[in-house]
């Protein structure tokens, strides 16, 4: 690219000379789209950024009785009393622990400031810095697990900057971005690049949307704004990807549009109140897709379904493939918690669902994520042993089966609720063992067609390599957590020509 760049200017050189290349060069490279220099816009933007420190209280000194006795102007005196209190206290100097960070603020007249949750959490003083080196309290007005952010209110007559928030979605790989922050605690700190790639997922919470930057974003820059050309709130930094501990130029950024509406949850409710649909969820592979019937691995499928749930009460069935909620599609699973999450709680929301062949849509009434973790609705069941049974062989899947009983639901931990066929064995480098199951799952549906005994397994994958489909579906309950299962069949050799 550069080569390319070097290339143009000498044809600009030719054709108009050193005053039209040195005027035009400055044009193409110093648009809006290219600045020459952030300065200005650093300097309207700095002032809204603050510091965030925060602090434990101390634990209790811890006392030694059996401190040994030194005879008055012992050297071993005096170093005992330095380091461990004087005669008879025996008390270690603690240091209470302390965290750093940034935020900014968002509204001058209210002094409210934003942050990540895990800059102030466990915290019992928090304290902002701003650009001018005063220093407040902060109280802490709410905060949010699930997407690290964190609102704090500052009580002054300091006249306050505030920024505001921009629109995220419109971003795109290569936009200019800048990140103001105080790394490793020095203050205030500029640093600019690009946006490195969009949506990505780092296992960091159940809405993981995040933005990747390679601005220049270290320890102590986490609740930092990051800003679009327009001086707009576009993300807020949070966490790196480094060896070392320090910038390699990956950098990650919670986007506006996933903030935004958290953040207003936060300031008019003291907390998130969250759309919630009651159903477990995975991804559809390719297989998934081809046993089900559709043309291609996109939406969400319904593994299970929560009793007395929104979905459970609207028709929404384990086995449907969820294909857009509310008018949005969902081409990928990780799409539809965020969706249903931002969607008003109580109001009518439009499902499409994939069943049976053919699109299903449905009206369900949306409920509270928050209640319904409060009442212990997602609990999962705890860990269970393992037990030895004779068992049925499926060879096309390379696993043993065998019907449930009541010794072996103890044995298991299985509810009596769980209907199904055990799963005994699993065959070494098998298909079964390749996508992860276990000896103690349990299968409950083959194919969407309900399994209570191993004749029933037997006669619907020996229905299916009949067939000759590549691939059988099996609903399978591990713990209480139910998901979707896709096993590739393995051809039987004929070696009669049969």
């Amino acid at each position: 690219m550069r080569k390319i760049i070097l290339a143009s200017f000498a044809v600009l050189a030719l054709s108009v000379g050193p005053a039209g290349l040195t005027h035009t060069a400055h044009a193409e490279l110093f648009s809006n789209d290219h600045p020459g220099s952030f300065a200005d816009l650093a300097e309207k933007l700095l002032p809204a950024v603050v510091n965030i420190s925060s602090t434990q209280k101390m634990e209790e000194p811890q006392n030694y009785p059996d401190m040994p006795q030194f005879p008055p102007g012992s050297p071993f005196e005096d170093f005992f009393e330095q380091f461990m209190g004087p005669r008879g206290q025996g008390a270690m100097p603690l240091v209470p622990p302390a965290s750093l960070g940034s935020g900014f603020v968002i509204d001058a007249e209210k002094g409210y400031v934003i942050t990540n949750n895990h800059v102030i959490k466990d915290a019992d003083e928090v304290r902002v810095t701003f650009y001018d080196d005063e220093t407040f309290e902060a109280e802490v007005i709410g905060r949010d697990e699930k997407t690290d952010i964190a609102v704090l209110k500052v009580e002054t007559d300091k006249k306050l900057t505030a920024v505001k928030f921009g629109n995220s979605d419109p971003l795109r790989v290569g936009d200019w971005v800048l990140a103001i922050g105080n790394p490793f605690g020095l203050g205030g700190t500029v640093t600019a690049g690009i946006v490195s790639a969009r949506q990505r997922d780092i296992s960091a919470g159940p809405y993981d949307d995040f933005i990747q930057t390679d601005a220049s974003i270290n320890r102590g820059n986490s609740g930092g704004p990051m800003f679009n050309l327009e001086g707009e709130v576009i993300g807020i930094n949070t966490a790196i990807f480094s060896p070392t501990g320090g910038s390699v130029g990956i950098g990650f950024a919670i986007p506006s549009a996933l903030a935004e509406p958290v953040i207003k949850q936060i300031i008019q409710y003291g907390r998130t109140r969250r759309g919630w649909l009651g159903v477990r969820i995975q991804s559809v592979t390719d297989e998934i897709a081809e046993s089900l019937g559709l043309d291609k691995a996109r939406g969400a499928l319904v593994a299970s379904v929560t009793t007395d749930g929104p979905a459970a009460k609207s028709g929404i069935e384990a086995g449907d493939v969820i294909l857009s909620f509310n008018g949005t599609t969902i081409d990928e699973m990780r799409t539809l918690p965020r969706t249903v999450a931002e969607t008003p709680i109580d109001s009518e929301a439009n499902v499409v669902v994939w069943r049976g062949n053919q699109k299903k849509a449905i009206r369900v009434k949306v409920g509270e994520l928050e209640k319904a973790e409060e009442d212990g609705v997602l609990a999962s069941a705890s860990d269970s042993p393992a037990a030895e049974t004779k068992g049925t062989k499926i060879d096309p899947v390379g696993l043993t089966v065998k019907e449930l009983s009541g010794a072996l639901r103890q044995d298991y931990d299985i509810s009596n609720e769980v209907n199904g066929v055990l799963i005994d064995e699993i065959e070494r480098n098998s298909e079964a063992a390749r996508k992860g199951l276990m000896a103690g799952d349990v299968i409950v549906e083959i194919d969407q067609k309900p399994v209570t005994k191993p004749a029933d397994i037997q006669a619907l994958v020996d229905d299916a390599v009949k067939k000759q489909r590549s691939s059988t579906l099996l609903l399978i309950n591990r713990e209480g957590d139910v998901r979707f299962v896709a096993l590739k069949l393995a051809k039987k050799d004929n070696k009669n020509g049969e």
